[in-house]
C-alpha cells in the first residue's frame, strides 16, 4: 500500500548504537503524528525511498528486535 506524508517536519535519528559518522544506518523519525517512517541514511534526498510504519507495528518491531517479546 502506498500513501504519501509531509516528512518535511520529520526530525530523523540513528541508534545510539550506530557509532560516530557512519552512513550505513536505518535512520527514524519519531515526531510525525500517525506514522513511523524509516529510511536508509544514505538515501536522504526528496524522493527517496521511506519505510512507513503504523506506531503499534513500529513499536512491536523494536520490541522483537530487543528480545522483549518472548519469541
Amino acid at each position: 500500500m502506498r500513501s504519501e506524508h509531509d516528512l518535511a517536519a520529520a526530525v530523523w535519528r540513528k541508534s545510539t548504537r550506530s557509532g560516530g559518522n557512519s552512513n550505513d544506518c536505518v535512520e527514524v523519525a519519531d515526531n510525525i503524528p500517525g506514522v513511523v517512517p524509516v529510511r536508509d541514511s544514505k538515501a536522504v534526498a526528496a524522493g527517496d525511498p521511506v519505510l512507513a510504519f503504523a506506531p503499534r507495528a513500529w513499536a512491536a518491531f523494536v520490541a522483537g528486535a530487543k528480545g522483549v517479546l518472548g519469541g
